[in-house]
Formats: structure tokens, C-alpha cells, sequence
């Protein structure tokens, strides 16, 4: 592949460009192989990449957009009324193929339905599905999807995830044969609704899939799936619940570290250790949902993020666009089509 090209969404967000224009010049000065457009308005974009020096300007393509997909506006809003905004200027350079990737902080719905009416979806698949990796107790990560694009899944969409789930584990964490798991709310086979019980038959009947059955809720962070697949809106919750516990530790470590002289003493001495766990969990650096299933790449970044962890998911749309992720779940959905038949 000839130098990446990544497109930036700089207006989208809860905190606006200053943010992702603190990330955007932290990966053009850290990746000097990668080139990237940064779509919005040029007079808030210009003055803040001065920066930079002249060999990593010249790696800079700013595309001028006067209209922003605001965080609350419907999603056909956007479709209709802002087709001049950096989110949809980000995904046609993608569908151009003038942008190898593109990443947004911005509205999810309207990024979802500019992705899927801009970029359709792979041949095979029929609703592209939101996935991001989570940490384990093993220092391994496990991909859940999806984590809001559709929250009414039929099993053929469910089984279309756990082969998406699986080509992404293989190519970007580098697992050779990916445990693929259904979330349930038991392991046993008697256990589930209708929708999940067709679904697992649909996961046993594919010799191409390494299914290893169901999972529970608590055994996503235990390593003993490398892809977990559920519905959108059971995912979705997952992935907030776990948020929010990471924080309410957090605030609670930080909390009864202050309580006196003796717990502050403490605090400090064990400040290593602590910052060590903390790092390992830190959701920063889990940052960047895939929208795969679609013909080009594009990352979902949290609308909250800080410069760090909008970073992150600048870095895991390179990822993703130097293995070619689209092209290997094309292949693989072809080769699991024909193994049905």
C-alpha cells in the first residue's frame, strides 16, 4: 500500500476542535509515514497547525467545510441538510479513495447513516456493525460488537458480527484463530431467547468460525472469548456499565486515599503499583469504535474524548487501513457463503 492518507473530522465532538486538534498534530508529528486531511473550518484549523514544521505541514491537506453535524441533530438532518459538513467531507474522502480511513468524535447516529448511505455495505453483510476492543484480566483484548448501530439483530446479522469480529481479532490484534463467543445470559444451551439459540446454530453449522459457544456478562473481561457478539442495544449497555465502573473505582481509590495523613502516606507509596493498574484499564486507550461491515474504514471516536484517546483511535484507523480490513472480511464472508451452500 502506497503512504496512508487518514481523514480527520476536527469539528466533531462534546469539546469541539481544540481537542482533536491537539490529537490530530500529536499523529502527524508521531507518524511522519502517514499523510492526513483534516476537514473543517480552516479558519480555527489554520492557525493551530502553525505548530508544525514545514516537512510535517506538507503531510497536511486542510479541506475547508462551513457546515458541523451538531452533537444532538437527527441523523436524517444530517443526511439531507448538511452535505457541506467535516463528518460527511471525512467519509466521501473515503469513498473517493483519496482517504484511506477517517475518524470522528461526532453525532453517532449521523455518522452511522452518512457511513452506510455514502459507503455502502460489503457484499454479504447486511448492516454494518460498531466494534471496539476491551481489556481482560489477561492483558489480552476481546473485540465486543456491536455496541449501538443496530439494536434489533436478527441471528444472520448476529452470525454476520462473529465473522466480522473474527477477521478484525485476526488482523489487527493478531490472533490466528479467534475464539468467537455469543453473549447470553448463561452458558447453557437451554438458556437464551429465539434470537440467540438460531444464531448459535447458524455459529455451529460455519466450519470456517472458531465458535466456542456462549458467554456471560462477567466472562468478557476474563480472556475467554476473543470475540464477543451481541445485539446493539445489550452491547451498548455492556460497554457503558463497564465505563462507569472503571470511574466509580477510580473516584473511590482516589477517595479513601485522601481520608487522613496515614491513607495519603499510603497513597504515595503505592502510587507506582497504582498507576500501573490503572494504566492497563485506562478506557483512553480503548478509544476508537470500528464501523465495519462497510467498504472503507471508519473510527468512532467517543464524543468525549481527550486529546490521548482520540489519539488512539486516530492510530487504530492506521491499523486497520494498512491490513486491509475491509478486503479480509470480504474474502472471508465470501469463503463462509460458499462453505454453507
Amino acid at each position: 500500500m502506497s503512504k496512508l492518507t487518514i481523514a480527520l473530522d476536527i469539528m466533531g465532538g462534546d469539546h469541539g476542535p481544540p481537542v482533536i486538534l491537539s490529537a490530530a498534530i500529536k499523529a502527524i508529528q508521531h507518524h511522519p509515514d502517514v499523510n492526513f486531511t483534516l476537514c473543517g473550518d480552516e479558519s480555527i484549523i489554520n492557525p493551530a497547525i502553525q505548530v508544525l514544521s514545514d516537512a510535517e505541514r506538507r503531510r497536511v491537506v486542510v479541506s475547508h467545510c462551513d457546515q458541523v453535524v451538531d452533537m444532538g441533530e437527527a441523523p436524517s438532518s444530517a443526511l439531507r441538510h448538511k452535505k457541506r459538513s467535516s463528518m460527511r467531507k471525512a467519509i466521501e474522502l473515503v469513498q473517493a479513495k483519496e482517504a484511506h480511513a477517517c475518524v470522528s468524535a461526532g453525532n453517532t447516529g449521523a455518522l452511522l447513516t452518512l457511513s452506510f448511505y455514502l459507503l455502502k455495505t460489503l457484499s454479504g453483510i447486511d448492516r454494518p456493525a460498531l466494534v471496539s476492543m476491551m481489556p481482560t484480566a489477561s492483558h489480552h483484548k476481546v473485540l465486543l460488537l456491536d455496541l449501538g448501530a443496530n439494536v434489533n439483530c436478527t441471528p444472520d446479522i448476529l452470525f454476520q458480527y462473529g465473522v466480522m469480529g473474527s477477521v478484525l481479532a485476526q488482523q489487527v490484534a493478531g490472533i490466528a484463530s479467534p475464539r468467537v463467543a455469543l453473549l447470553n445470559v448463561g452458558e447453557e444451551d437451554i438458556k437464551g431467547n429465539a434470537q440467540v439459540k438460531s444464531a448459535d446454530q447458524l455459529f455451529k453449522d460455519a466450519p470456517g468460525i472458531n465458535y466456542i459457544g456462549y458467554v456471560e456478562g462477567d466472562d468478557i473481561f476474563t480472556d475467554h472469548a476473543d470475540v464477543v457478539v451481541t445485539d446493539g442495544f445489550t452491547g451498548n449497555v455492556a460497554l457503558k456499565s463497564s465505563e462507569g465502573l472503571a470511574k466509580l473505582v477510580v473516584s473511590e481509590v482516589k477517595r479513601h486515599s485522601q481520608r487522613n495523613i496515614y491513607t495519603r502516606l499510603m497513597a504515595k507509596i503505592a502510587f507506582p503499583l497504582l498507576k500501573s493498574i490503572y494504566n492497563s484499564v485506562n478506557p483512553d486507550q480503548y478509544n476508537g469504535a470500528s464501523l465495519i461491515g462497510l467498504r472503507g474504514i471508519v473510527i468512532k471516536s467517543h464524543g468525549n474524548a481527550s486529546k490521548d484517546a482520540f489519539y488512539y483511535a486516530i492510530v487504530q484507523a492506521m491499523q486497520e487501513a494498512r491490513m486491509q480490513v475491509p478486503d479480509k472480511i470480504k474474502t472471508k464472508i465470501e469463503t463462509v457463503l460458499l462453505e454453507q451452500l
